[in-house]
Order: structure tokens, then sequence, then C-alpha cells
């Protein structure tokens, strides 16, 4: 592998949360050296011309890590296989994808696990990470095995949106988890409360006349998991806050000192319930789109890195799952590719500032799940993505390398594209 030399570049490193000029030199897969001067003298002798990429002044950043991406494979490799996601990913600036075991059959045991690992390697560009069901057919009755899953490669365990109902069953498995260090990711929510919801409940679902979810069930759950956080002392990581009533409970968690992490989505950062207009089924997710309050206070928990990671929670659904009256719809919307351009959004508007957005997609989410990367650091995997955030875009679906396109953003104006993504050094993209 020969060395390659990025110059010219903005550099945005997130452990001294700043945007500086500098260079990169890639070596062997890892980040060799860091300039703090745009154009270093590196001989040819050591990166030939045909090594050099000239940034032009465009932001390069560490890979971002997402977590919680639904990849349809084992089951429905019509809406997305590992491939298109690979490629979706590497379009998107995406260096590691997190998997979700949420397939056809979920992901619970070696076996299951060992077939996503050599799918994966074989099919996408980019790093993946599988997590495992943390029960039996993400039933919410039995325990996976969860050292052997381990020994498999899961890196977190987790039910997706089946929140477990019996609180002994959870408890023995947290506490499991915890004499084996592993980390347990959990989707809070009251699952009675929010039964065959479509919507946040309030003024506009009742206009629509569509069944909502009190925003007091994600504070439920969270505060029942918290409870079990305690008992156990089980790593955690909340899938999604979406909410303001559940962030006080999240903030008390980690006053406590509670091995206590959460994320949010793309989507309820950057949209709210009455998005959702009249009956636009791409703009069902799970959990529902907030109240514009909510949205504002997760940013702001975010800001303040109460809320440490931020995702896609990428979910595929095909057109004939959302070509349905709202209430039948399936829930997800795709964001692999879309992920970074929205969120510009949140730069462009001076809601968030680059060094505090990708520390919240790479560092943080890599630091969770014990990865070295996450960073522009001497040593660290060349996992890079080289963006304009600048460059203006209207979103076309149709365009998108994921096989289902369901976005809610198509035909949205964007700013923002990128321009190059290299995985250990590799370019996969651009």
């Amino acid at each position: 592998m020969t060395d390659t030399l990025i110059f010219n570049a903005r550099l945005i490193d997130t452990d001294a949360h700043e945007v500086r000029p500098g260079a990169l030199l890639l070596s062997e897969g890892r980040i060799a050296e860091v300039f703090d001067t745009p154009t270093p003298e590196v001989g040819t002798d050591r990166v030939p011309e045909a090594a050099r990429i000239d940034a032009r002044g465009r932001h390069l950043a560490p890979g971002i890590v997402d977590i919680g991406v639904k990849v349809c494979e084992p089951g429905e490799r019509h809406k997305e296989s590992f491939k298109s996601a690979g490629l979706a990913a590497a379009a998107g600036g995406i260096t590691t994808m997190v998997t979700r075991p949420d397939t056809l059959p979920a992901i619970d045991t070696p076996e299951s696990l060992e077939f996503i690992r050599r799918r994966a390697n074989e099919a996408a560009p980019v790093n993946v990470l599988p997590m495992a069901a943390l029960t039996k057919g993400r039933d919410g009755r039995e325990m996976t095995e969860i050292g052997f899953l381990m020994d498999a490669g899961a890196v977190a365990f987790t039910d997706c949106d089946h929140v477990i109902t019996d609180t002994k069953v959870l408890s023995r498995a947290m506490t499991y988890a915890r004499s084996l260090g592993a980390l347990v990711m959990m989707h809070p929510q009251d699952p009675g409360l929010s039964a065959g919801a479509a919507v946040t409940s309030g003024k506009f679902a009742s206009l629509r006349g569509l069944p909502g979810v009190t925003p007091m069930a994600e504070r439920m759950g969270l505060d029942r998991d918290i409870a079990l956080v305690e008992m156990t002392g089980a790593r955690y990581h909340a899938d999604q806050i979406t909410t303001a009533r559940a962030l006080p409970a999240l903030e008390r968690a980690k006053a406590n000192g509670f091995d206590v992490t959460a994320g949010t989505s793309m989507h309820h950062l950057t949209l709210n319930e009455l998005d959702v207009s009249d009956y636009r089924t791409f703009f069902k997710v799970k959990p529902p789109l907030r109240s514009e309050e909510d949205r504002q206070a997760v940013l702001e928990a975010l800001r303040s890195g109460l809320i440490d990671v931020v995702g896609s929670f990428h979910t595929p659904q095909d057109e004939e799952s959302k070509r349905l009256p709202y209430e039948e719809a399936a829930s997800g919307a795709v964001g692999l590719e879309t992920m970074l351009p929205v969120l510009l959004r949140l730069v462009h508007s001076g809601d968030l500032d680059l060094p505090t957005l990708f520390r919240a997609m790479s560092l943080n989410p890599a630091r969770r799940l014990g990865l070295d990367s996450g960073r522009l650091a001497r040593g660290a995997p060349a996992d890079l993505v080289l963006f304009d955030a600048e460059k203006p875009l209207i979103l076309d679906r149709f365009k998108l390398e994921s096989k289902s396109k369901n976005t809610p953003f198509d035909g949205a104006r964007l700013q923002g594209k990128v321009l190059g993504t290299w995985v250990g050094g590799v370019r996969v993209f651009g």
C-alpha cells in the first residue's frame, strides 16, 4: 500500500474541538502524520505525485461511525443488501456501520452472526460491526448466548424496537451482560402506551385523526431502564432520546455515575411532527416525529453533551410498505447517504458547530464501542471523509445507492457533498 498525502484541507479535530488548516499523511492503513500546515514538505520519494490529493480547502474529518443501521440480510434482501448499504455508506462518508439484529430471522446465534460477518466482508466496502439480539428471536422471553455471540464478534446487544416487558428476563440479561462487559442498547419506550401509535399525541394528531403516543412513554421506558442499570451495573446505551420529558432522567443517571450514554436520530434533530403534513408516510419513523419544542430540547442536549451520539437509524422499506394509509404504513427511513448533508443544515443555521457534530457522529460512538477511530490523530485508523460543506444540491431519491428509496428528504434543498471516503487508507468513494 503506497503512502497518501491529503493536503490543503480544513481538519475537523474532534479531540481539540476545532477546525484548522492542515494535512494528513496516510501509511499502512493509519494516519502516519498530522500536519498543522496545509502544504507540508514531504518528498516525492515518500509520496509520489500520483498519491497526493489536493483538498482545495474542503473539510477533512474522521469517518462517521453509524450505530443502528438496518441491513436487510437475511430475509429481506430486496430492501437492502450489504453491497447496496455499503455503497450508500461510502457515498455518505460513513466508514463504519454498526448493524441491527432485527432481520428475518433475528441475529441471535453465533452461526447467524458469522453469516453476517462473512457477507459483510465480501460485499461492503466499509467496516461492518454487527450487534446481536439480547433475547432469542427478540421475543423477550429467553436471553441469548451473550458470551458466545461476543466471541463471534457482536459489539453490542439489543432487541431494537421490541421492548422487553418481562423485567426479570431483562434484569438477568443485563446482569449477565455486566459480568462480560457487554454493551446493552435499549429502545426507551413504554410498550403499552406506544402500541398502535403512528404519531406523537397532541393537537396535530387529533386534527389528523391519527393514533398518538404521549412523550411520557419514552420517559417511563427510560426510567425503568435506568432503574435496572442501577440494579445490575450494566453498560447501557439508549438508542434514541427524542423528547424533552426524557432528558432530566438521563441527566440524573449520568450525574449518579451510571455507565449510561444516549443517542438520537438525524430525523428527530431536523424534522418535527408537522412535517407529516397530509399523511406523508415517508415521514413515518419510530419513535414518531415530535413537537418543535422537543426537537429544540434534544438539539440543546446534543450541544451540551447530554446526548452523546447521532445516528441515521437507516431503515429501508420498499414502496409497497410505504404506499399505504398512514396508520398502516411501515415505519422507517433510509439515511446512510443523506445523514451528513441533512445534519449540515444545523451547522449552516448556526445551531451546531462542525466539531460538536463530528464528536457525536464519529468520536463518541467509536469510544462507546471501544474503537480507536473517530479521531484525526497519529496512529488512528485512516477512516476519513472529505466533503464540501457549501456545495448545494437537490436530493433525488432515485439517485441514492440504497435499494430502498424511502427518504423524507426527496426534493429537499441541501448543502454539503461528500467528495471522498477512505477506509483503512483505501479510497472507497470519490
